[in-house]
C-alpha cells in the first residue's frame, strides 16, 4: 500500500489547525489514516513550540476566571460546558503533540494508543460544542483558562514528565471529579449533558491507564522505580498539590495505583 504521508507531519497539522472544526477534522483524518496504514512511521518534522489558537475564546490566567457557580440553572451549566470543552480542545493537541514528538522513543503501540487518545478527545470536544449549540451557546464563547499548555512546555524535553504529568496527574484528576459533576447535572435535570460526561468519563480511564502504561514501560527501559521516579517528577513539574479525596476506584482500574498518589496527597509541589 503506497502511504501519504508521516505520522510527524499528520500531528503537526492538528497542532498547527487553529480553528476548532478543522482542528477535529485534522484530528479524525489522522487516526483514520494511521488505522489504515496510509501514514508512514517517520518522524521528519518537529512539533511546534505551541498550538495554533483561535481568536474565541479569550484565554485569562486561572486567578481571572470567573466562577462558575452550582450546575443548577443553564447558565452555570453552560459555564461548566464551556471549561470542559476547552479541557477537550487543548487535549487533543497534547495526545498529537506526545504522538509527534516523542513517539520516535517508543515502538509503534506507542503512536497507536496516543493517537487514538486524541481522536477520542477530538469527539469528546464535538460532543461538548454540539450540547453548547443546543443550549444557545458555542465554544469561544466565555473566556477560558490560559494554563493548560503549560504543562506540555514543562515537559517538552521528557517523555517520562510528560506521561507523569499530562495523564497520571491532570487526566486522573478528571477521573476523581467527574461523578459528582455527572450526579449534579443528572439532579440538575440535564440528562444529555451527563450522559456526556458519563462517556468521557469511561474513556478518560483508558487513557490514564495508557499513561501509567507507558510510563512504567519508559522507566523499565531506563531501570528506574516508577514510583519513586514519579514522585520527583511531580514535584519538579507540577503547580499545586493533589488533592485529595480520590476516585481509587477508577485510578486502580486505570493501573495507577495508591503507591503512586497517595503519598504527595496534599503536598504543595513546584
Amino acid at each position: 500500500m503506497e502511504r501519504e504521508g508521516t505520522i510527524a507531519r499528520a500531528c503537526r497539522a492538528v497542532l498547527l489547525a487553529a480553528d476548532p472544526r478543522a482542528k477535529v477534522k485534522a484530528a479524525r483524518a489522522a487516526a483514520r489514516a494511521w488505522r489504515r496504514g496510509e501514514t508512514a512511521w517517520d518522524f521528519d518534522v518537529a512539533m511546534p513550540d505551541a498550538p495554533a489558537r483561535p481568536e474565541r475564546p479569550a484565554l485569562l490566567p486561572p486567578n481571572r476566571m470567573p466562577k462558575r457557580g452550582k450546575a443548577g440553572s443553564e447558565r452555570s451549566r453552560i459555564a461548566l460546558l464551556h471549561a470542559l470543552a476547552h479541557i477537550e480542545f487543548a487535549a487533543i493537541d497534547l495526545a498529537f503533540d506526545m504522538a509527534g514528538r516523542f513517539g520516535a522513543q517508543f515502538p509503534r503501540a506507542f503512536i497507536d494508543d496516543w493517537i487514538g487518545v486524541g481522536a477520542d478527545e477530538a469527539m469528546h470536544f464535538a460532543l461538548l460544542d454540539r450540547r453548547l449549540a443546543a443550549l444557545g451557546s458555542g465554544y469561544g464563547a466565555l473566556p477560558a483558562h490560559a494554563g493548560l499548555w503549560e504543562a506540555a512546555e514543562a515537559t517538552a524535553d521528557d517523555p517520562c514528565a510528560r506521561l507523569a504529568i499530562v495523564p497520571m496527574v491532570l487526566e486522573a484528576r478528571g477521573l476523581d471529579v467527574t461523578p459528582a459533576t455527572v450526579d449534579a447535572l443528572e439532579k440538575a435535570g440535564d440528562h444529555r449533558s451527563a450522559a456526556i460526561l458519563g462517556r468521557i468519563y469511561r474513556d478518560e480511564i483508558r487513557h490514564v491507564a495508557a499513561g501509567t502504561r507507558w510510563f512504567a514501560i519508559a522507566c523499565e527501559r531506563e531501570r528506574i522505580a516508577p514510583v519513586p521516579h514519579w514522585h520527583t517528577l511531580v514535584r519538579r513539574h507540577f503547580r499545586g498539590s493533589l488533592k485529595p479525596p480520590f476516585n481509587d476506584s477508577a485510578r486502580g482500574a486505570a493501573g495507577l495505583s495508591r503507591d503512586y498518589y497517595a503519598g504527595l496527597a496534599g503536598e504543595e509541589v513546584a
